[in-house]
């Protein structure tokens, strides 16, 4: 039987500080320059920051994280730190609900932007930001480091939240 639903669908919560081995693991996953535990830990208790997980919703098993924003505000501005998702679980809707989550804490919060750095070669997460909302308001030319590859522009966007 093949099943086109996920009948198990990805939990929202915030992150714990016994998730930053699986947080760091999956930022690793989605970035030529991934974060280490320690970097990951600091942003996580820092102030002004807060961070949502997607758990896999399986009712027995793992609850482990398979995606995260991290977002850290200060007065009525905020900004997307990172967001990524595992490779298995791309292409199924978290990285949405993950920032429809954030936006939503961001309205309450009454914050008035929201600003991010993405690259422009990136496509899906382009485009995911285009739909909730985002406009680019400038370029960082040779911002992301690619290995050997030339290294690629960074677009800054920017989803007013009022």
């Amino acid at each position: 039987m093949i099943l086109w639903y996920d009948p198990y669908p990805a939990v929202i919560d915030e992150a714990r500080l016994g998730d930053v081995d699986d947080l760091a693991d999956i930022h690793a996953t989605a970035f030529h320059r991934g974060w280490h535990a320690a970097e990951v830990e600091a942003l996580l208790v820092q102030s002004g920051v807060f961070t949502f997980v997607a758990r896999r919703g399986v009712p027995f098993g793992s609850r482990r994280p398979v995606g995260f924003v991290m977002i850290r505000a200060a007065g009525d501005e905020a900004e997307v730190l990172t967001i990524a998702v595992t490779p298995r679980h791309r292409g199924k809707g978290l990285g949405r609900r993950l920032i429809d989550h954030a936006l939503r804490r961001l309205y309450h919060d009454r914050i008035r932007s929201l600003f991010l750095e993405v690259d422009e070669t990136n496509g899906p997460a382009c485009r995911l930001y285009k739909a909730v909302g985002f406009k680019v308001v400038g370029s960082r030319p040779n911002y992301y480091a690619k290995g050997s590859a030339p290294p690629a522009t960074a677009l800054v966007m920017r989803a007013d939240l009022t």
